[in-house]
């Protein structure tokens, strides 16, 4: 795409600076909460159709990143819309920036792209994920094991487009999806297990506490858990792993372990903490991670 059919989103002149009211957690709300935050955070490469109401026929997929972490773009061969998660900028409400950059996408025309989400207009009525996706409808999610999928059939990358590229395919770590917003990765010498849960924050340390005084935190021989970060209003609990099993030996303990954890959070309403799953609790508020 040459330079002239970009954006660079809309311009600032004649606006006012708009107060941002953060968002602590942007897709609340939203059955594919888990996988958008997943994709905005740490898969590396995919794509996943997007369920949107007012599309009509045309196709629209939800990307991990796009070519120079644009924020959208539409193919000129096919008029596909692309939206990205993993952009450069952001407001205080991300979802309404992915809104903004797939109302862009939806007038734009063919071979358009929108290099950075619009961030500073005022809000607007309708403009959120929750207002133009089907809130019950899960992502199915498809992995790549490069970028390849930036290009159609038989296209060459070249200039921004092939730089962008290139790095990217450099810094891929293996990943396969074991469960809804549960990702192992290998990076390197070592393996690991991401799962965000869509639960309260508080809750959700609760029940694994109570799974940790009881011994059953982990997935079974070969894993460890590590700890949990925070993204996007959700806690993310991160499991090391043996490197030498595949990721589809943890899919039936993943299982085991969803059902175990369900039954604590169900189990917190009767039932509060004794004491040595407060301890517990203690000892997990401490092993914070950081994802990067």
């Amino acid at each position: 795409m040459g330079k002239g059919a970009r954006r660079k989103g809309p311009g600032k002149a004649g606006k006012r600076k708009v107060r941002d009211v953060f968002v602590a957690r942007p897709f609340e709300g939203l059955a594919a909460e888990p996988e958008l935050i997943a994709l905005r955070e740490f898969v590396p490469s995919a794509t996943a159709p997007l369920p949107v109401k007012e599309a009509g026929d045309r196709t629209v997929t939800l990307a991990s990143v796009l070519p120079v972490a644009a924020a959208a773009m539409v193919r000129g061969e096919t008029g596909e819309i692309l939206i990205g998660m993993q952009v450069q900028t952001r407001s205080s409400d991300i979802s309404r920036d992915l809104g903004r950059a797939l109302r862009w996408a939806l007038d734009a025309e063919p071979g358009q792209v929108l290099s950075v989400p619009d961030t500073t207009s005022e809000p607007q009525p309708g403009e959120r994920l929750q207002d133009l996706l089907d809130p019950d409808v899960e992502l199915e999610v498809e992995l790549h094991s490069d970028f390849g999928w930036w290009l159609a059939d038989d296209a060459q990358a070249t200039g921004e487009v092939a730089m962008s590229l290139e790095r990217a395919n450099a810094a891929i770590m293996p990943t396969e999806r074991v469960r809804q917003g549960a990702y192992w990765t290998l990076a390197g010498s070592k393996a690991h297990l991401r799962w965000v849960w869509p639960a309260d924050e508080n809750r959700l340390l609760q029940a694994l506490a109570r799974l940790s005084a009881a011994g059953e935190l982990s997935l079974g021989e070969g894993s460890r858990y590590a700890g949990s970060f925070r993204a996007h209003g959700l806690l993310v609990p991160v499991w090391d792993l043996d490197a030498e099993a595949h990721a589809r030996e943890w899919a039936e303990p993943a299982e085991q372990l969803a059902t175990r954890l369900e039954s604590a959070l169900a189990s917190l309403g009767d039932k509060p903490l004794d004491a040595a799953e407060r301890r517990a609790r203690d000892g997990l508020i401490g092993r914070q991670l950081t994802l990067r």
